[in-house]
């Protein structure tokens, strides 16, 4: 069976919203400043109160921090085990033989991070392009209140290799000629012209740079692919290349590989903690304009 395409119309998704086999997740999550001097980046808030507030009619809320990532992990939003993710999405009905899409607010990378999980541990989703900024900017049907949740299914794994990598494999890959990392933050973190609240600031030494925000459209939808691949191509990025991305903490980066996935390369991998990790680690190398 041929994998669905990774982003769904606003207009698609309302022909199927009445769809008994439609799982529909409010992916939101916000990052709220933290006091200076703080162990943390930011605090991780799970959308909750703004689904309250409104949401695509059926939909579900998910929890990334709360309920599919590593809590015991130092960074934030770190992959979970399998068996932690297959009883979270369970919970939630989710399964292989469902129509999954997830849709988020204000960016559409939380979204792109669920639909990347799930890609790796075998069970292809669709993310809502524009999200819920642009279902609600037509006037399509909001409804209001808490989730009522799914029936629960068994979700079952089928996990693919090479999606996830850690820094000992990014760092092996600096200066190789077949790799090409790419940095998904904007372009003063990357050249290390802003105070970074990872830590020190700059970059992965030798990392390219495509803001996931460059690959946005007002409207909140992805820019064209003939845009995406001429900004990708601009910093060298190309197909016969292993592409690792990376961003703060594993999160805007995901919408680099959305687009990269569309565009047919399929060489890619996440550096999960990202700088989160990188950047607090003095061992670590780091590179700034």
């Amino acid at each position: 069976m041929s994998q669905p395409t990774p982003l769904i119309t606003t207009a698609q998704l309302a022909a199927i919203l009445g769809d008994p086999n439609l799982r529909l997740y409010d992916c939101t999550t916000y990052n709220e400043p933290v006091p200076p001097g703080s162990d943390v980046p930011y605090r991780a808030v799970p959308g909750d109160k703004t689904f309250a507030a409104g949401h695509i009619p059926g939909a579900d809320f998910l929890d990334l921090q709360g309920e599919f990532s590593d809590t015991s992990a130092q960074q934030l939003f770190m992959m979970a085990g399998v068996p932690q993710l297959e009883a979270a999405f369970g919970r939630h009905g989710a399964d292989a033989s469902k129509t999954i899409v997830l849709y988020s607010i204000g960016t559409m990378m939380w979204s792109t991070r669920f639909w990347w999980m799930l890609r790796s541990l075998g069970v292809d989703a669709q993310v809502l392009d524009g999200g819920f900024d642009k279902w609600k900017d037509e006037g399509h049907p909001v409804e209001t209140g808490a989730p009522k949740g799914y029936p629960a299914t068994t979700f079952k794994a089928a996990p693919r290799a090479g999606f996830f990598v850690d820094r000992n494999t990014v760092k092996a890959r600096i200066g190789d000629p077949s790799t090409v990392i790419v940095n998904a933050l904007g372009p003063l973190f990357h050249q290390g012209l802003e105070r970074s609240r990872y830590g020190r600031p700059g970059r992965v030494p030798g990392s390219v740079n495509v803001p996931a925000a460059t690959l946005a459209k007002a409207d909140k939808t992805l820019t064209t692919l003939a845009d995406a691949e001429a900004k990708f191509a601009a910093q060298g990025v190309t197909r016969d290349k292993n592409v690792i991305c990376y961003c703060g903490g594993g999160i805007s980066a995901t919408i680099d590989l959305l687009m990269l996935t569309q565009l047919g390369y399929d060489k890619l991998t996440l550096y999960d903690a990202s700088m989160g990790e990188w950047a607090r680690d003095p061992a670590l190398p780091i590179e700034t304009d």
